[in-house]
């Protein structure tokens, strides 16, 4: 047991006072203690010991990471060390997805060789497209690219070979490659418009927007603001530390499933209305308050607990979230092209309380990331139900960091959470014909 400088020790000592006993366990880095200490903790020698009890994991580190650095009351969020806001204004997405993979920012050798790589593998086999064929004409994007992603691990089956580091790269490379184009196909098949294939001259943003809207010409150059602006955003969802979907792609993956099926898995995390849907409820929020003078009568729903004020408040952050000012910025600059979204005004006003009025300031509601986003996206032509395929996109950078991160520790093994089991003590067997 370490001293900690001050004459004391890095250790708590716990007081059972149903028996009187006394434990010494360690305090480790970042004031946490190991929960199986706790299972010294006992009545009676041949009980289980004692364990704690945390729903959603509130306060419950399961892993140690030196991916992503998040301190909510500052208002802080590092990838690998470096701020969010420098990495939005001075790098690229696949920059960033290589720092966030590799740990370090690559030489301009190391981001050429990664580009080129990601670049080649953007094409899918066309037996993908008979799949997205299967889907009705309306079905959701995000269900249509769950099951793409899920169905990719039966084309590379040596992916199963998670142990292998080579084999791990090429599959992450494959995956970052493949999801604008698969996220493209389902948006087109939604539309019944012809599938657009990559063009490998293009960036990553400008392929995926070519793909997308690309009709009856040859050459294809988005707006240049806009391919910016869409590479900021993917940068900001890049990764969140262990939030639902990367837990729940770290929990499949302790499994030593393959990286598609694990994917597929934090999709469907990120599929649920209160992860990845978050920001289309805003848009809807914005759409049924409808314009400035309705505010008053709808905040006073917010604060009788009538409505929900979406957009706003953090499980993490207790400050403004660092990527909620990039992506205001991102609009200013996106709409001078677009044209203002006639849902900002009412954006700004429910901002402009938010940040004033003590029953907000008190309860931490801040704007996050998901307030401004799905006004950009609006404007730049996406349908809502493509919000959380755009987040998908970018966050599978973070998933398979997280992933990767998992299976090369060795402290970590299969996920197997307890339970407090509150059922029914042994009972025996009735016959139908003696029930009630």
């Amino acid at each position: 047991m370490a001293d900690n400088g001050d004459g004391g020790k890095d250790t708590l000592t716990i007081r059972d006072n149903r028996t009187g006993r006394e434990y010494e366990v360690d305090i480790l880095e970042g004031d946490v203690v190991r929960a199986m200490d706790l299972r010294q903790i006992k009545v009676e020698d041949g009980d289980f010991g004692m364990m704690s009890y945390d729903p959603a994991f509130t306060n419950t580190a399961s892993t140690r990471s030196d991916i992503t650095y998040i301190d909510g009351g500052k208002g802080i969020l590092r990838y690998r060390g470096y701020p969010i806001e420098q990495l939005a204004e001075r790098s690229s997405f696949l920059e960033v997805a290589y720092l966030l993979l590799k740990g370090e920012l690559p030489t301009q050798n190391e981001l050429d060789s990664f580009v080129h790589d990601v670049t080649f593998h953007t094409y899918v086999h066309e037996n993908m497209i008979k799949l997205l064929e299967g889907f009705r004409y309306d079905a959701h994007a995000m269900g249509m690219m769950i099951s793409a992603i899920g169905a990719l691990s039966t084309f590379y089956p040596e992916a199963k070979d998670v142990l292998d580091a080579d084999v791990r790269w090429t599959q992450i490379v494959r995956l970052v490659a493949k999801m604008p184009t698969l996220a493209a196909y389902a948006y087109r098949h939604h539309r019944g418009l012809p599938y657009v294939y990559p063009e490998n001259e293009l960036s990553y943003t400008a392929n995926f927007l070519n793909m997308l809207y690309r009709i009856g010409v040859k050459d294809y150059h988005p707006n240049p603001v806009l391919e910016r602006a869409l590479d900021v955003l993917f940068i900001l969802h890049a990764d969140h530390e262990q939030n639902c979907s990367a837990t729940t792609m770290r929990v499949i993956g302790s499994s030593q499933a393959d990286p598609f099926s694990a994917q597929a898995g934090a999709m469907a995390a990120l599929y649920g209305p209160l992860h990845g849907g978050a920001n289309e409820a805003v848009l809807r929020m914005l759409s049924r308050i409808g314009s400035v003078d309705n505010i008053p009568a709808f905040m006073d729903k917010v604060r009788n607990r009538e409505e929900r004020l979406m957009g706003f408040g953090h499980r993490v952050y207790k400050a403004y979230d660092p990527r909620a000012s990039i992506i205001k910025r991102t609009a200013d600059e996106v709409f001078q092209v677009t044209g203002r979204n006639p849902l900002l005004d009412i954006a700004l006003e429910l901002e402009k309380i938010a940040l004033n009025e003590e029953f907000f300031v008190e309860r931490n509601l801040y704007p996050n990331v998901d307030f401004y986003s799905g006004l950009i996206y609006q404007a730049m032509g996406f349908p809502v139900e493509m919000f959380p395929v755009l987040f998908a996109i970018p966050r599978s950078v973070g998933w398979l960091a997280q992933w990767q991160e998992m299976l090369e520790d060795p402290e970590q093994r299969i996920a197997r959470p307890r339970q407090v089991f509150t059922g029914a003590e042994s009972r025996d067997f009735v016959a139908i014909e003696s029930r009630g």
